[in-house]
C-alpha cells in the first residue's frame, strides 16, 4: 500500500510506475473516486458535527423550540443514514483499488519490459564448460539414484520429486550451512508457519492478485493458504505493532518449505528441478526504521550474505539489477543472483533481493515512532539465501566430474562426514 498524501500530490509519479512496471492500473479513476469519498466524508463529518451540537442544546429547550430542534434532529439522523450507506459503497472500492496501486521505483532502476532487460552488475567464478561430455542434472539424478521425478509425479502430480539417499543429504547439508551462515552474521533464526491467513498475504502485498499462485486449503478453512516464502510469515509477525529506533533493526532467516503452484509457468522452466511446486528455502528478511540510506546499505548486507553462500558453494554466479518491467507490484529496488547452470548454457535465476520501504508495513501496520526518519512506517526488505532443491541443479552440474562423480565443494565436507565425493 502506498502513501495516499503523495499520491494525491505527485499523480504523474505513479502513472510512469504502472506504465514501466507493466501494471494495469487507472490512476485517474482512482484519484476520481478517491475525490468523492472524501467529499462526502467531509459532508457526512459536518452533518454529525451539526447532529452533537443541536442533541447539547435540547435539554436548554423547551416547547416549540425544543420541537423545531427535534425535528431537525430526526432530518440529520436521515440524511447521515443515507451518506454513510452512500460511503461504505464506495470506501469498499476505494480500499481494494488502493491495494492496487504499485510503488514508486528508485530513480536508478532501469526502465525495461522484462528479464531480458535486466543490467548485469558484476560476475564471479568461470563457468563451467568440461571438455568431457556434460550431464545435466536429471541424468546425474538418475545415474547416482539423487532425486526420483517420476515416482515424484505418480504419487504427487507433476513438478513433483523424491529426493533420496545422498540427494537428501545434499539438501540438508546446503540448508544448514547456510542456517549455520546467516547466523553467525546475528540473523536469528525463525522456524515459520507453512499456513498464514488471508490478511497475512494481503498485509506482505501477495494478495490481490497473486492468489492463483498459491494453494488455498479446502472450505473448511477458507482464508487460508500454504506460503510461497516465510517473507509472509517473517513480516506479519510483527503485523500490527510498534517500534522505536533502540528496537530496530530486526533481522530474521526464516527456514520452511514453500509451496507455489507456478501457473503459467511452461518450456525449460518444468523440467527437472527448476520449477517445482515444492522446496525448502532459507528466506533473509529486514524490517528497519524508514530511512533510504539504511535501506541502501541493508539491501547490500543481504545481497552480500546470499553471496557469501554460493561462493561458499563454489558456483559461478552473476549479479543483475533488475529493470521496472520484471519488478513486482511493492518492489522499489531489485537485484537478481543468477548462478550457472551448465545444461541451459546460461545461468538461472536463484535469488531475489528486495527492498519495498514502507509498502509492506504500511500494509500491516508495522509503525515507526522514532525521530528523525522519512516517515510513520517501517521499511522491509528480503533475499533469499538458498533454495533448494533449485541449488541442486548448479551443484551437481558444476561440481561434476569426468568419472560420473560429483565433487563435494569443501564447505559442504562436514556435513557429509569428511567425504569428498559423491559417487
Amino acid at each position: 500500500m502506498i502513501d495516499l498524501k503523495h499520491f494525491r500530490e505527485k499523480p504523474e509519479l505513479y502513472r510512469k510506475a504502472c506504465k514501466d512496471k507493466r501494471i494495469k492500473f487507472d490512476v485517474d479513476n482512482f484519484l476520481s473516486l478517491d475525490s468523492k469519498y472524501r467529499e462526502i466524508k467531509v459532508v457526512t463529518e459536518k452533518i454529525r458535527s451539526e447532529q452533537n451540537e443541536l442533541s447539547r442544546q435540547v435539554p436548554l429547550l423547551k416547547g416549540e423550540e425544543q420541537k423545531v430542534v427535534r425535528d431537525k434532529l430526526k432530518d440529520l439522523s436521515i440524511a447521515v443514514k443515507e451518506k454513510n450507506t452512500e460511503l461504505a459503497a464506495l470506501e469498499v472500492e476505494w480500499q481494494r483499488l488502493q491495494l492496487l496501486i504499485p510503488s514508486v521505483p528508485l530513480s536508478q532502476v532501469p526502465v525495461g519490459k522484462d528479464d531480458s532487460e535486466n543490467v548485469e552488475v558484476k560476475k564471479w567464478g568461470e563457468p563451467f564448460k568440461p571438455k568431457f561430455k556434460l550431464k545435466d542434472h536429471v541424468e546425474l539424478g538418475a545415474a547416482l539414484e539423487l532425486f526420483d521425478l517420476e515416482r515424484g509425479a505418480k504419487v504427487a502430480g507433476a513438478r513433483n520429486y523424491f529426493l533420496i539417499g545422498d540427494g537428501a543429504k545434499l539438501h540438508h547439508a546446503v540448508m544448514n550451512l547456510a542456517l549455520d551462515l546467516i547466523s553467525s552474521r546475528g540473523y536469528k533464526i525463525m522456524d515459520t508457519p507453512h499456513i498464514v491467513n488471508y490478511e497475512a498475504m494481503t498485509g506482505t502485498g501477495y494478495f490481490p492478485g497473486g492468489e492463483d499462485m498459491a494453494f488455498h486449503l479446502d472450505a473448511r478453512d477458507d482464508r487460508s493458504y500454504l506460503i510461497g516464502t516465510s517473507e509472509v510469515a517473517l513480516v506479519s509477525f510483527h503485523q500490527g505493532e510498534s517500534f522505536k529506533d533502540e528496537d530496530l533493526p530486526k533481522k530474521y532467516a526464516g527456514y520452511s518449505p514453500c509451496y507455489r503452484r507456478e501457473a503459467g509457468s511452461y518450456g525449460k522452466d518444468t523440467q527437472g528441478l527448476y520449477r517445482v511446486h515444492q522446496f525448502f528455502k532459507v528466506e533473509q528478511v529486514v524490517i528497519c526504521r524508514p530511512d533510504a540510506n539504511l535501506s541502501a546499505e541493508l539491501h547490500k548486507e543481504l545481497l552480500g550474505n546470499a553471496e557469501t553462500l554460493l561462493q561458499m558453494l563454489e558456483l559461478p554466479y552473476r549479479v543483475v539489477e533488475v529493470c521496472t518491467g520484471d519488478m513486482g507490484q511493492g518492489q522499489v529496488f531489485k537485484h537478481d543472483i543468477e548462478t550457472w547452470m551448465p545444461s541451459r548454457s546460461g545461468y538461472g535465476e536463484t535469488h531475489s533481493c528486495s527492498t519495498l520501504y514502507d509498502f509492506q508495513a504500511r500494509r500491516s501496520e508495522i509503525r515507526y515512532k522514532g525521530d528523525l526518519a522519512e516517515g510513520r512506517f517501517c521499511h522491509t526488505l528480503n533475499n533469499t539465501l538458498v533454495a533448494s532443491p533449485r541449488v541442486l541443479i548448479p551443484l551437481i552440474e558444476n561440481h561434476q566430474q569426468e568419472d560420473g562423480s560429483i565433487k563435494i565443494p569443501k564447505a559442504l565436507v562436514p556435513y557429509f562426514g569428511g567425504r569428498e565425493f559423491i559417487r
